[in-house]
């Protein structure tokens, strides 16, 4: 099997596109449903995550960091500035229903994926993001069926107390 090498400033493109298309994929999904934070404020934060992690792993001639522990302080850094992002699209309306959860989560997810996109860890990016993409598109559905199945089930054993 063939190895394709990279220069430095290749790889780099390669890392930033993926977290690019990966934010978009996940923020199109959002956007279809009609999500406040939806395709660019997704590539945005997966594309940003990316820089970050990148700025602190190369140096400019393409050397790995000094200090490997920056590389854990960035990671703690954007998980926590995401958290305010994706709590920012979280509601709830007077009558307790809370909104958003699923969109700040996608907010959060695009976040990690970036930093593997950054880290160029492509087995756990490609792994995670199907995963995730499993999560968006069948996650309702198989809540609405397990909905079903937990009402009637309840409706039977109120109907047996009777």
């Amino acid at each position: 099997m063939h190895r394709i090498v990279l220069s430095g400033n290749e790889e780099t493109a390669v890392r930033l596109g993926a977290a690019l298309i990966l934010g978009c994929m996940l923020g199109l999904n959002r956007e279809l449903h009609g999500k406040p934070a939806g395709l660019r404020t997704h590539a945005l934060v997966s594309l940003g995550a990316a820089v970050a992690t990148i700025v602190v792993l190369k140096s400019p001639n393409h050397s790995l960091a000094i200090d490997p522990n920056a590389i854990g302080r960035v990671v703690q850094g954007i998980l926590t500035g995401i958290g305010f992002l994706g709590a920012g699209v979280i509601l709830r309306d007077p009558n307790g229903h809370v909104t958003g959860l699923t969109t700040a989560a996608t907010i959060w997810i695009c976040a990690v994926l970036g930093i593997a996109c950054g880290l160029g860890y492509w087995s756990i990016l490609a792994i995670a993001l199907g995963l995730t993409a499993f999560a968006l598109f069948f996650g309702r559905p198989v809540e609405r069926l397990a909905e079903r199945l937990f009402n009637r089930h309840q409706s039977r054993s109120t109907d047996n107390s009777i």
